[in-house]
């Protein structure tokens, strides 16, 4: 399913010949195909919901999945420093990527943190400039840090999301019970989602989780095909988007964008947020 949009764009071809074919029966139940699925595909591309930052305080969100903790902590500061974020959210994160983090002086950028280093792919992290409270953890097998932010005109609750990857069927039921228990938003303190969700808007379990309070930053800025991952820019597979920033209904964004992490198999996300005025 999630490379519904490759399909989409071979679709016209399938028009094509058929037209070149003279079979216009065939070419017309081809071009209804091609319409359907760019009318799914499409809108995350070309839609732009995006809002100004003006009168209204703002949450800037970096995410990152750092392979295993192989990216390179210094480009990962280089970001930091870059992009200013307020809050970041770090997957496949490690007791070592921990370490080569802390050396990098990331406390003095962002001296908040709950930190859930894990061997291998299993950890996750929160940092942020502003004080964070630990949340209770579910206990599926990737740790997904839930932290809650004190903002200076109110509270957001952040979860650094990494579900297990649905790549067999024995993590399927996994994968789709931690995206279907996710939080909702749209009501009380706003949620903050942010990470490699495993998932495109071409499984029915994100939509769903999306449909329940939150505005995907990258649809709303037309850059909901930008891929994510892998990062290398094999062809097999080919990259989808599987990194998301969601955020509450309630919000606005200002920005998003798709950022290199060297020696990471995932790009980094970056979104500019606009909270309701207070």
């Amino acid at each position: 399913m999630p490379f519904t949009p490759y399909v989409a764009a071979a679709s016209v071809a399938a028009v094509a010949l058929a037209l070149a074919l003279g079979r216009r029966a065939p070419a017309a139940v081809a071009a209804l195909a091609a319409i359907c699925l760019g009318v799914a595909v499409l809108p995350r591309q070309f839609g732009d919901d995006t809002v100004s930052a003006a009168g209204h305080p703002t949450l800037r969100v970096l995410a990152a999945n750092v392979h295993v903790g192989t990216a390179d902590p210094a480009a990962f500061m280089r970001l930091v420093d870059k992009l200013r974020p307020d809050v970041v959210t770090v997957e496949e994160f490690t007791p070592r990527f921990e370490r080569e983090l802390a050396a990098t002086g990331i406390e003095s950028r962002l001296p908040f943190h709950v930190l859930d280093a894990e061997r291998q792919a299993q950890g996750t992290a929160i940092y942020s400039t502003y004080p964070l409270r630990r949340l209770p953890t579910p206990g599926f097998f990737f740790k997904m840090a839930h932290a809650e932010a004190t903002l200076p005109g109110g509270r957001v609750r952040i979860v650094a999301v990494h579900p297990i990857p649905p790549r067999h069927s024995a993590w399927v039921a996994e994968w789709e019970e931690v995206v279907s228990t996710l939080p909702s938003g749209g009501h009380g303190t706003p949620w903050l989602l942010a990470g490699d969700f495993n998932a495109t808007f071409d499984q029915a379990p994100f939509r769903d989780l999306v449909d329940r309070g939150y505005r995907d930053a990258g649809e709303a800025a037309g850059k909901g095909l930008d891929a994510t991952f892998p990062a290398d820019g094999s062809l097999f597979p080919p990259p989808i988007t599987i990194d998301h920033i969601l955020a509450d209904e309630r919000w606005g964004v200002v920005d998003y964008e798709v950022e290199p992490l060297p020696n990471s198999d995932h790009h980094a996300i970056f979104a500019e947020l606009a909270l309701p005025g207070r």
